[in-house]
């Protein structure tokens, strides 16, 4: 028998043994990527909380996207008298115009998924992009976008979306513009803090010193590695476009020529239904808004859960708290 060699030995005639080399998925960084799906599968599978806001994301992503073939009344057709009460061919009634409200909250919900995902897919480009190049780069980079960062966060988000957006006038696509640009800041900061830790790690020192390139590297080592954690923070964000738009539209600052949540709300508000006691012309929209952003947070918060190791490590995620306040009980 051979006696056994430590990695990287070096023998008396000068011949050095390489140690045994690392995983193809450690050197690479892509089990990450690879795996994400299974990932997100397996923490829905096991949240009961997670399960319930992806059916919801899902079923109201139906509806918005069959609106045109299952809505029941054409939305530019008066069908009846203002404020009407709810009743078998009007299940939610009419609306200060005359039109059916339950008709009105699939077109509705469908302006107002479409702008929450848009912007937020906004969002999180130029979030990502910032986060990627300052915690890659560091240095002057760094510096310079952290403090561009740090002017967009203390300045109040709803009244600077206001003002833009009424300089700009109501439109659809500038209400997306307006909430895609002004809520990047969250997301930069979690992408640069996860850049800066996955810049450090050994595989992608050992690229460097190959000479791999910049662009080599981010493409094939830092992007696999955050893009868990920017697909948990877009889900989380979509909850908080969808809100902001309905308070800009709200406001009068959506596009007049669409119906979403937030006019609805608008529209019912300005016509007194409160006062009149038309409660289903201004309750069932803002309680779809209440229910989309409860659904994105369920779903979301179970994916940052597992996704980000610093909630699973120090027992910060909503299952860690969920576990600890059982086992108290048990106790």
């Amino acid at each position: 028998m051979f006696p056994e060699v430590a990695p990287n030995a070096v023998e008396p005639e000068g011949v050095v043994i390489p140690a045994e080399p690392e995983p193809a998925e450690l050197v690479t960084g892509k089990r990450a990527s690879t795996s994400s799906f299974a990932v997100v599968a397996r923490a829905v599978r096991h949240s009961p909380s997670a399960m319930t806001g992806l059916i919801i994301l899902v079923v109201l992503i139906l509806i918005a996207l069959l609106a045109p073939l299952i809505a029941p009344y054409n939305v530019n057709v008066q069908v009846g008298k203002p404020f009407t009460h709810p009743s078998g061919g009007h299940l939610l009634g009419l609306d200060d115009g005359g039109y059916d409200v339950f008709s009105l909250l699939m077109w509705g919900l469908r302006v107002s998924l479409l702008v929450g995902f848009a912007a937020t897919f906004v969002a999180s480009g130029v979030g990502s992009v910032v986060g990627i190049v300052a915690g890659y780069f560091g240095g002057a980079w760094d510096s310079v976008l952290m403090r561009i960062t740090d002017y967009f966060l203390v300045i109040p988000a709803l009244p600077l979306m206001i003002s833009v957006a009424d300089i700009w006038g109501p439109s659809l696509f500038h209400t997306i513009v307006v909430i895609g640009v002004l809520s990047w800041t969250v997301t930069a900061l979690v992408v640069r803090a996860q850049a800066r830790t996955v810049k450090e790690r050994v595989y992608v020192k050992r690229e460097r010193s190959i000479g791999a390139s910049h662009r080599w590297v981010i493409s094939h080592h830092v992007l696999p590695q955050l893009v868990p954690l920017i697909v948990a923070n877009t889900v989380l964000n979509i909850s908080y476009a969808i809100f902001l738009e309905t308070a800009l539209a709200f406001l009068g600052l959506g596009d007049p020529n669409l119906v979403s949540l937030g006019t609805m709300i608008q529209h019912a508000f300005l016509a007194s239904a409160v006062v009149q006691g038309a409660w289903w012309a201004i309750v069932p929209p803002g309680v779809l808004v209440a229910v989309i952003i409860l659904a994105c947070s369920l779903f979301g918060r179970a994916i940052e859960d597992a996704f980000n190791p610093r909630l699973r490590a120090a027992n910060l995620g909503a299952r860690s708290f969920t576990r600890i306040r059982v086992s108290k009980d048990t106790s």
